[in-house]
């Protein structure tokens, strides 16, 4: 495995360059599988990666009141304005999290929140809204869930929390959307086979996202 820190050097012009962000408390996790397998692809095809462990930096996913814009201003936290400074100049943001609740997890809506508030992902525009700044960015999401794929889309969680979650941040921001692939049937135990399976599915599914392309959408392993 690779180390998780990030190499602060200058990024050569031309070469992509993805933000590895990923959410699990257990370090060997399905969740840090495909993300360091993700991660594996883009280096091997050229790129270079900015991997964020969110729970092996220690991010603090709290927004505090002062960060919060409102009629006196806001100002974000030293730690944001780090983080922010850090990976700034993404090409492609790809998030990598447990569904829990059929939602993201407490520690992505953290980061989203206090990373991708106003000043970064977004500025204010006239008297009420906002004009997206990622606009010539994208964004991929790969989760995944104990239960069934088909269970997740057919009790109507999987529309609601791509429209609530995804397709909002995306709108916000102005990032395009290359997709979200959910792996179901996740659980502790999962058999080498199984396993080996669902990583390499995700590998290619990489390789389609180094080529620009969209990843098939809610159609992991049921």
């Amino acid at each position: 495995m690779e180390p998780l820190a990030t190499s602060t050097s200058p990024i050569p012009d031309g070469v992509p360059t993805h933000v590895v962000i990923a959410s699990h408390p257990r370090q060997r996790s399905f969740t840090l599988s495909m993300a360091e397998g993700y991660a594996e692809v883009v280096r091997q095809n050229g790129g270079r990666v900015i991997f964020r462990d969110l729970y092996r930096i220690g991010f603090n996913p709290l927004l505090h009141a002062r960060e919060m814009p409102d009629h006196e201003g806001f100002q974000p936290r030293p730690d944001v304005v780090v983080e922010r400074q850090l990976i700034g100049k993404a090409d492609v943001y790809a998030f990598f999290y447990p569904l829990w609740f059929n939602s993201p997890p407490a520690m992505i809506k953290g980061y989203v929140e206090r990373v991708f508030g106003m000043g970064f992902a977004y500025s204010p525009h006239g008297l009420s809204g906002n004009r997206p700044l990622l606009a010539d960015r994208a964004m991929v999401t790969f989760t995944s869930t104990g239960a069934p794929q088909d269970w997740v889309e057919h009790s109507g969680a999987w529309d609601a929390m791509r429209a609530h979650f995804d397709d909002h941040f995306s709108a916000v921001t102005g990032l395009r959307n290359l997709g979200h692939h959910n792996f179901g049937r996740v659980r502790a135990g999962m058999g080498e086979a199984a396993m080996r399976e669902r990583l390499q599915e995700l590998q290619l599914m990489a390789a389609t996202v180094m080529q620009g392309g969209v990843i098939p959408e809610g159609t992991g392993t049921s």
